[in-house]
């Protein structure tokens, strides 16, 4: 009877792990690339934000917040090295911040993420539209492309890490080497014939007013996001505490190089005065036509289609990571916690396509512009739920290193992550009060506060939710943010 009970203890200790040392570093940084979707972002992103915001200065706004965030992983990816956790801001803000706040992080996270995962399927559905019409000669409406790639994805989404991790490398070599030769030659090619370096300086920044740089750090943070993600796979990671930071710089450095680039090579190829009208009637073709007309863009459009696909795959693991973190806990239903024999969580996994498919359908059926009104739209309130975190994940890396200072430098324990504080809860302040020039709607207009404030609802229903399991679940709230330690000292709790 007793080695029965200790095989069922270990049953169940493994319904709740995710697979340990599956990910190297290859691997996972093709899983924070792919969530960054450099061709996603060049292609889609930043002509849709030239044209939305009116502003010039993305390039050097790129530059300026791949420097605060490199500040901010300083700390990050040290409190990275004590917490392995699926649900990484969400252990770090209860480790800092306390549970009932970690809880409201995690709720936080899961809008976020969803908002940028399903928020692909609104470009992916028109581009694929685009091109089997244009090549193929089939002519079906972007939600039906948007479902095939839903149905994939949802597919993808059972199978092993490291089989997903397989299909994102090999997408993302191709895209990124895509847009840097763009990069090149629409740099080699400049508008009048003179390069001109006026999109890269800082004046840019602040040429509306003081609230440009909160437009434009938005756009930019848009385009960092998923360079956060390596802690989220510390619990597969093999040898978690180098890996980790190794990966985490390393997309960051590139992220930063590329977007500059790229960005500027748009301002200069089009003109500076004409960027944002290129912008406008082009949209991706403003990055596909840097490279004129050849094979080089033709490769472009198609691997756009894949930097679609490999984001949307990668957002998708992420989110339900968050969901496992959550369920394994208790905090949100158990069986969302649950591995199979494959150590994917199937319930969290289904429980994102669930809510991806009633999003498509509903934009299907209301006929919203998918491209502007779900792409950019959810995308940007996704990005702009990141940026809290990072604001608040700052705070909390502050908090925590402030109780244990062994083993870290000063810098990455008390200097780095006060100023990445300081300069992203400013940055969100400024995106606040300017958020319907980001989106490009008048003042008045309901989505310039409905974005924002659900972050705010969200985020007090999961305090509260927090306390309420600290008043009646004491033996569940006592665990929260302890990852797969969890499982046991709940066990130990409840005995």
């Amino acid at each position: 009877m007793s080695a029965v009970r200790t095989s069922r203890a270990r049953q169940g200790s493994v319904s709740r792990a995710l697979a340990r040392d599956r990910l190297g570093l290859p691997a996972v940084l093709f899983f924070v690339l792919a969530g960054v979707a450099p061709l996603t972002v060049a292609a889609g992103v930043i002509p849709t934000a030239y044209a939305a915001t009116g502003l010039t200065g993305i390039p050097a706004a790129f530059l300026v917040i791949a420097v605060i965030l490199g500040v901010f992983a300083a700390g990050y990816v040290a409190m990275a090295r004590r917490i392995r956790n699926a649900g990484a801001f969400y252990a770090f803000v209860a480790q800092g911040l306390g549970r009932a706040a970690g809880v409201a992080a995690a709720l936080v996270a899961l809008l976020a993420y969803s908002c940028l995962q399903v928020g692909l399927y609104g470009a992916l559905g028109p581009a694929a539209a685009s091109e089997a019409a244009a090549h193929l000669g089939v002519h079906l409406p972007w939600w039906a492309w948007a479902l095939a790639g839903w149905a994939v994805i949802a597919v993808l989404g059972q199978c092993r890490v490291d089989i997903t991790g397989r299909v994102l490398g090999v997408l993302l070599t191709g895209e990124i080497g895509v847009v840097l030769g763009e990069t090149v030659l629409g740099l080699a090619h400049p508008a009048g014939g003179h390069l001109s370096f006026a999109a890269l300086s800082p004046a840019g920044l602040t040429s509306a007013g003081a609230g440009t740089f909160g437009v434009l750090a938005v756009v930019a943070v848009l385009g960092f996001v998923g360079f956060e993600q390596a802690p989220v796979l510390g619990e597969e990671a093999r040898n978690a505490g180098r890996t980790v930071p190794a990966a985490t710089y390393l997309a960051l450095g590139l992220i930063a190089v590329v977007y500059a680039g790229v960005s500027w090579a748009m301002a200069a190829r089009a003109g500076a005065g004409q960027v944002v009208a290129a912008a406008g009637r082009e949209g991706p073709g403003l990055l596909f036509g840097l490279g004129g007309s050849g094979v080089l863009s033709l490769m472009a459009q198609v691997l756009f289609l894949t930097s679609l696909f490999a984001a949307a795959l990668a957002f998708h693991n992420t989110t339900w990571r968050y969901a496992f973190a959550l369920g394994r806990e208790h905090v949100l239903p158990a069986a969302l916690g649950r591995t199979g024999g494959n150590n994917i969580p199937r319930a969290a996994s289904l429980l994102q396509s669930g809510t991806a498919l009633a999003v498509i359908v509903f934009y299907a059926v209301t006929g919203g512009n998918p491209m502007l009104r779900m792409f950019f739209d959810l995308g940007t309130a996704g990005g702009f739920g990141v940026m809290v975190l990072l604001a608040v994940t700052s705070v909390a890396v502050t908090a925590f290193f402030a109780r244990r200072t062994q083993g870290e430098n000063a810098w990455q324990t008390r200097a780095a992550p006060a100023i990445a504080a300081v300069l992203l809860t400013g940055i969100v302040v400024l995106a606040v009060r300017n958020y319907a020039a980001l989106l490009g709607v008048a003042p008045g207009d309901p989505a310039a506060w409905e974005f924002p404030a659900s972050y705010a609802l969200v985020a007090a229903g999961g305090l509260g939710w927090g306390l309420v399991l600290k008043a009646r679940r004491p033996d569940l709230y006592a665990v929260i943010g302890l990852g797969a330690r969890a499982v046991t000292a709940a066990t130990r709790v409840s005995r």
